[in-house]
């Protein structure tokens, strides 16, 4: 998935072939197996391109990473106590990215209305 993530356009097998082949000897059959078995379990979808095909991953990997943590987080019988596991092993950059993460779900704040405002009805 790390080299489907990482081109972020659809791949071949020997596009991956060639990359991984780099780093590490490997046969073209192991990487057509991993890329059908990503397919299988829905991680990666795949056209046909003549005698081939092209992989494309279905998320992203940080959609990939939130449903892990989700997941293992689901499977605490203590939501609290796990989460507060979690934050006590992060490093202060993690934490701040974790600030930086619940600031942008939350938005901007709202301001509060200043006085003589009209409310929301157009009715004083």
């Amino acid at each position: 998935m790390t080299r489907v993530w990482k081109w972020n356009r659809p791949v071949t097998v020997r596009e991956v072939l060639e990359d991984l082949q780099q780093e590490r000897s490997i046969a073209y059959t192991t990487v057509m197996t991993v890329l059908d078995n990503l397919h299988q379990k829905g991680w990666v979808r795949r056209e046909s391109e003549g005698r081939a095909y092209r992989y494309e991953a279905v998320s992203t990997r940080a959609a990939y990473a939130a449903a892990l943590m989700n997941d293992a987080w689901s499977q605490s019988d203590n939501p609290a106590a796990a989460l507060v596991a979690f934050f006590g092993m992060m490093s202060e950059e993690q934490r701040q990215a974790l600030g930086d993460a619940i600031r942008i779900v939350q938005g901007p704040e709202t301001p509060a209305p200043g006085p003589g405002a009209v409310p929301e009805g157009g009715e004083r």
